[in-house]
């Protein structure tokens, strides 16, 4: 495990919020940087806040924290409205509301919400019912997105989404999935056992979001089977407050191993598990931890993952790279496409988009 003290500033304070008040001036402004380049910004002003060091700090560090906490309510405040006019939209289909990832931790109220910004919408629902869902929010403002004819295949053929649709008068985007991967992976989760375990949100009438072993899970695989790590730190430290917020629920930590196994996501789970105790200092039962290792890859490969991820998952900021960072997030890329596709398709993708899409771009 890392120590804390060769950790970023950033990574050290998300660890132990409560210890935020003993870094001086110099360490502060390195540490806003960093913070405000992982999005996290609103996230340390909270966590300070919750710690009882809030107060304790320099006043230009609670004026900057106290701006970001205010775009952070606001965002809040859009999201709701944005809800309420996506329910309206759906109301005729007779659909429940599934929410996804950032939607899904806001409209619940998880502790993973606090101060988290994100720049869409993201719904589940059946693959049938996806022409019924796109044409009901088209009626009520939303267009459709990547006009491309080749984009177009892409999303509706090999992905596990539409294209994005979004709002013609506030530019709300909606992202609308079928499944939590692309049809063409080596694994594909089965959709419907996680609508299946889908769990109402209380007092949001017709609000849904997915089982927290699922929701866990769905993070875990978005994380682990990217391609770009710009939001890399925020998305660990999401599964970091799912573990810590579903952790103390009854039979929560003997469900998720096997769940895991169940939806074929322990490989996931194995990194997820990895690095938020590596990084974060996350509590998992040391029982939990050596059931995963038998999902983790050999020896080889997960030296190599270790060397990749450790680099991607630090605060997406100068002070934190080395020489080594551009060839580790390059290496992730090619990873996060060859996860998605299989070898022909994707050669034949990455040359259209390397090569004709950019021909294409100006007719339109």
């Amino acid at each position: 495990m890392m120590q804390p003290t060769h950790l970023p500033l950033l990574l050290r304070a998300l660890r132990e919020p409560g210890a935020m008040d003993r870094f001086g001036e110099r360490d502060w402004d390195l540490l806003l940087r960093q913070a405000l380049a992982s999005n996290l910004a609103a996230t340390l002003g909270l966590l300070a806040e919750e710690h009882g060091v809030l107060a304790a700090l320099p006043a230009r560090v609670q004026r900057r924290l106290g701006w970001a906490r205010t775009v952070w309510r606001r965002h809040l405040q859009a999201v709701d409205l944005e809800l309420a006019k996506i329910r309206l939209a759906l109301g005729e289909t007779g659909l429940p509301l599934i929410l996804l990832k950032g939607t899904a931790y806001a409209a619940a109220g998880l502790p993973a919400s606090a101060g988290r910004l994100f720049s869409d919408i993201d719904l589940l629902v059946p693959k049938e019912r996806l022409p019924e869902v796109e044409s009901a929010l088209m009626l009520h403002g939303w267009a459709g997105s990547h006009h491309d004819a080749y984009d177009q295949r892409y999303y509706r053929e090999w992905m596990h989404e539409l294209p994005p649709l979004q709002h013609m008068r506030r530019a709300s985007v909606i992202d609308v999935h079928h499944a939590i991967l692309p049809e063409t992976a080596a694994v594909r989760p089965d959709p419907a056992r996680l609508r299946a375990g889908a769990r109402a949100i209380p007092g949001r009438d017709g609000y849904y979001t997915l089982a927290p072993c699922d929701m866990v899970l769905h993070s875990a695989v978005h994380l682990f089977s990217e391609g770009e790590y710009h939001h890399g730190l925020r998305d660990l430290f999401d599964l970091h407050r799912l573990l810590c917020h579903f952790g103390a629920d009854p039979g929560f930590w003997a469900a998720l191993p096997a769940r895991a196994r169940e939806l074929e996501l322990a490989r996931p789970l194995c990194y997820a598990l990895r690095y938020c105790t590596r990084l974060l200092g996350t509590p998992v039962p040391a029982g939990v931890l050596e059931e995963m290792r038998g999902a983790a890859p050999n020896p080889a490969l997960l030296a190599l993952m270790d060397a990749l991820f450790l680099r991607a998952l630090q605060p997406p900021h100068p002070s934190c790279a080395d020489a080594f960072d551009a060839a580790a997030r390059a290496a992730l890329y090619i990873r996060g496409n060859w996860l998605r596709m299989p070898p022909l398709m994707l050669s034949r993708h990455l040359f259209h988009k390397a090569f004709l899409s950019p021909k294409a771009e100006p007719a339109q």
